[in-house]
């Protein structure tokens, strides 16, 4: 709580406009730990959420990359980014981007804001639309609202699943070209 008085501090020295800033959100932010992430995210749910990954992709020529986030930093918190940037930027940091037929999928999990993003590379984007991403987003979102945080993920990665078997079907040499195993930030 300290931090975010500071923070207040120094937004009023600076002369800046206090409204700008969603206290709530950071506030939010600044009390995420890693000990939370790893409670609503587990070691066994990191590696059922894997399992679903490697099975799924085993039915299409599409990349499944799973990322969760605990919170935004202090420089990204002031910009007041969104998940949704946010979710991008990761998208090229984790090279989602880089595939064969570029039909990459990132499913970005911001924990502080219980949001979900998912960004799909050119290939498979101009197939689908941005409609049929976020249904799957509201459907995790709903599952970690009720807590159910590892049924939300895996729901989440076989719904991406289905559109990558309609849109990018399996070809009998399915390239592993992205890690499986979720990755925490």
């Amino acid at each position: 709580m300290a931090a975010v008085m500071a923070l207040a501090v120094a937004v009023h020295r600076g002369g800046g406009d206090m409204k700008k800033f969603n206290f709530r959100r950071i506030a939010k932010h600044l009390l995420s730990s890693q000990s939370q992430l790893q409670r609503v995210f587990p070691a066994k749910s990191l590696h059922a959420i894997e399992l679903a990954i490697k099975e799924n992709e085993a039915t299409h020529q599409g990349q499944i990359r799973f990322v969760i986030e605990c919170a935004l930093d202090c420089h990204a918190l002031f910009a007041d980014q969104t998940t949704r940037a946010r979710a991008i930027e990761v998208f090229s940091q984790q090279g989602v981007w880089d595939t064969e037929y570029n039909n990459g999928v990132l499913i970005y999990v911001l924990l502080a804001d219980r949001e979900v993003e998912i960004i799909a590379d050119r290939g498979i984007y101009r197939k689908t639309g941005i409609d049929v991403w976020n249904q799957i987003c509201h459907l995790m979102e709903d599952a970690f609202k009720l807590g159910h945080y590892e049924e939300g993920a895996i729901k989440g990665v076989q719904a991406v699943g289905k559109h990558l078997m309609i849109h990018s079907p399996a070809n009998g040499e399915n390239k592993n070209e992205l890690p499986d195993e979720p990755v925490l930030l």
